[in-house]
């Protein structure tokens, strides 16, 4: 962590805005801070209290079952959270009117919460009772008499965090919640006061799992929205830099060091879920839909028992990393592989600030190749084939296995990877074209620039549709469109106008899980049947039928209120100073189809637009190398995008020799 927030602020030395006089610097920032506490088992020490007699909501969970038919399958519910002694009971009641039925045993509050503290340390707690969505009260009382008694204790409350019914998911969001509450709150309290001494985290803006920015105080509020916080910019990002080349459908792949994210935006809409999961736990929040593999640079191969090759998900990390980083590191990565294939140059990797060393890279893939018998190029060849395919098969879950087809979409790649296998990716899928963005290492930051700021609130109002209450629905409304625009004015940026977009999720009579359409702004008189409407139409789009004669139920309505702060400028492909990059020359490259090749490099910035790279070739910046493979063909567009195709057209190509 404090890592992290020296390099913020020597970036922010760096900036050339925060050296201008008289300009003021709003640090944006996306954090993995959230999900590496839940990750590395390193939250608060987190307790829940519940209605008595619902003690074990947690440990309970759903009947479904990752795995049907194995008999040794670990617990699926996040138990671990908060063991069996750390889960109180407290007498209390609310139905499911939101009626009180057995009032709030104070007392038992006082008491339980003083034990848990003074025999256990706890530091967090999560308050969950039965029904709580429909009527708060109980939950809130309990929250003063816990900060009256310990206020150095965290609380979250079921009711604030995520006010829908189902009892197991509202739980265990809350939990998660808590357990990692002191440990954001402190992290994006410190950070704040670095950035900006004694304003603390005034200044500071946070990226959420759903998409947009919120400020550090409403961010502290709902920890658990930041789950996604570091992903969820490179999905924004990718959608403004193929908005800029005119693609509103694309398929994004993020590859890294450790793992590769995919995701789709259709229609220049980003995909949200509504129950994103997290070591397969549900996280009960609308977020980013985001698919994760272990497949990066610093994968490992392996060979199993049986003689076959594997690649990930272990990976070398960055310490000791890739035996090529001449760290420490003895076992063969995917960018050993590229190493050996050629495709890096070991004197500019990361704009020259390591340098790679190539005979370590060939040594440990030769070791392996020796076990197979294969030659070091093939084995080297064969760790990328294997990457590439477990993307591959990342990306048919996006999209096949919803129905869409990946040949109608573009694939953006971005990370430091992403533009070294994108190409043999695209082609596996059909997909037609790749679009390497301007600066593609730093795209998750770039995509803060491009995102709202947001925020939304959710209630539960399940009804039948020929049932519903106008009125009921109205207010549900108002309540959150005012809450939601007060929030957003007094934490927003002022002087711009707060808009507003309200969401129903639906279903038919019978469902367990239900759709989210848009739902106009008008009474709910008029704007329900349109919302039917929509749904009837989302269901055949997504499930392949529909049934307008069937009764339909509304569960959930939504209100989102968001500030646009316009598009960031295009950046060039350079991040350093021009002088800082090397001479470039051709350097022999290996492919499948054509073996060892003598292959051009060319530097990006000397791309002029509209001007056309044959494969194969590699093109070099600072923050990642481009691979266009045999077959394809590279064009610069207006918007500072690099387009890699399949087929060449009768653009003007680069003719120059190819020096050894």
């Amino acid at each position: 962590v404090g890592g992290v927030r020296v390099g913020v602020q020597r970036g922010l030395v760096l900036c050339p805005a925060a050296r201008r006089s008289g300009q003021t610097v709003v640090p944006i920032h996306g954090t993995t801070v959230a999900p590496n506490a839940i990750l590395e088992g390193k939250g608060a020490v987190t307790a829940c209290l519940t209605t008595v007699g619902h003690e074990d909501t947690l440990e309970i969970g759903r009947q479904k079952r990752s795995h049907m038919y194995d008999p040794y399958i670990d617990p699926e519910t996040p138990g671990f959270l908060v063991p069996r002694r750390l889960r109180a009971g407290i007498p209390e009641r609310i139905d499911g009117q939101g009626r009180v039925i057995d009032r709030l045993d104070e007392q038992a509050v006082k008491e339980t919460v003083t034990r848990l503290k003074e025999r256990f340390g706890v530091q967090s707690i999560a308050v969950c009772y039965l029904n709580s969505y429909c009527n708060p009260q109980h939950e809130r009382r309990t929250e003063e008499i816990i900060r009256r008694l310990f206020p150095d204790i965290a609380v979250s409350l079921s009711s604030a965090i995520n006010p829908v019914f189902r009892e197991y998911e509202r739980t265990c969001i809350t939990v998660f919640d808590a357990y990692i509450r002191p440990v954001v709150e402190d992290y994006i309290k410190r950070l704040g006061e670095q950035l900006d001494p004694g304003q603390s985290e005034s200044n500071l803006r946070i990226m959420q799992s759903r998409g947009g920015i919120t400020t550090a105080r409403m961010a502290t509020n709902q920890p658990v929205s930041l789950v996604l916080s570091g992903p969820a910019g490179g999905v924004v990002g990718a959608r403004h830099s193929a908005q800029l080349s005119g693609r509103s459908d694309i398929i994004t792949m993020d590859i890294g060091g450790t793992s590769c994210d995919v995701s789709l935006v259709k229609d220049g809409k980003i995909e949200l879920t509504k129950e994103g999961r997290i070591r397969g736990y549900p996280l009960r929040f609308p977020m980013v839909d985001i698919t994760t593999i272990g497949s990066g640079g610093g994968s490992i191969a392996w060979v199993d028992e049986a003689g076959g090759l594997h690649v990930g998900p272990q990976s070398a990390g960055s310490t000791p990393g890739p035996a090529s980083y001449g760290r420490g590191g003895t076992q063969p990565t995917a960018t050993d592989a590229s190493v050996v294939l050629g495709y890096m140059n070991p004197q500019f990797f990361a704009a020259g600030t390591l340098p790679l060393y190539p005979e370590r890279a060939a040594e440990v893939v030769e070791r392996l190749a020796d076990r197979m018998g294969l030659t070091r190029e093939d084995m080297a060849l064969g760790i990328h084939r294997i990457l590439n395919a477990q993307m591959v098969e990342a990306i048919k879950l996006i999209t096949v296995r919803r129905g869409y087809d990946p040949r109608k979409f573009s694939l953006l790649a971005f990370g430091g990877a992403g533009a070294i296998h994108a190409g043999e990716v695209a082609k596996q899928l059909g997909i037609p074209e790749v679009i390497v963005p301007a600066n593609p290492g730093t795209l998750s930051a770039y995509g803060m620039l491009a995102a709202d700021i947001e925020s939304d609130g959710v209630a539960s109002c399940l009804s039948r549709t020929s049932r519903v209450k106008f009125s009921q629905i109205d207010e549900l409304f108002a309540e959150l469109g005012s809450n939601g625009r007060k929030r957003l004015l007094a934490e927003g940026v002022p002087g711009i106008p707060v808009e507003e977009r309200r969401l129903a999720d639906m279903r038919y009579a019978g469902q367990s899980y239900e759709l989210e359409v848009p739902f106009g702004a008008g009474k709910a008189e008029i704007a329900l049947p349109a919302a039917v409407d929509a749904f009837h139409r989302l269901h055949e789009e997504v499930y392949g039928h529909a049934d307008p004669t069937r009764e339909v139920e509304l569960v959930n309505v939504r209100v989102v209120h968001f500030q646009r702060l316009g598009s960031p400028e295009a950046t060039g492909g350079g991040l350093s100073a021009r002088e800082a990059r090397p001479a470039l020359e051709g350097r022999r490259a290996y492919f499948r189809e054509i073996g060892w090749v003598n292959t051009r490099v060319v530097w990006r910035d000397d791309i002029a637009s509209g001007e056309t790279i044959k494969g194969p070739a590699i093109v070099e910046q600072h923050d990642t190398t481009i691979v266009i493979y045999p077959g394809q063909h590279a064009v610069a567009d207006a918007a500072g995008n690099l387009i890699i195709r399949t087929a060449m057209d009768d653009a003007p190509a680069r003719t120059e020799a190819v020096q050894r």
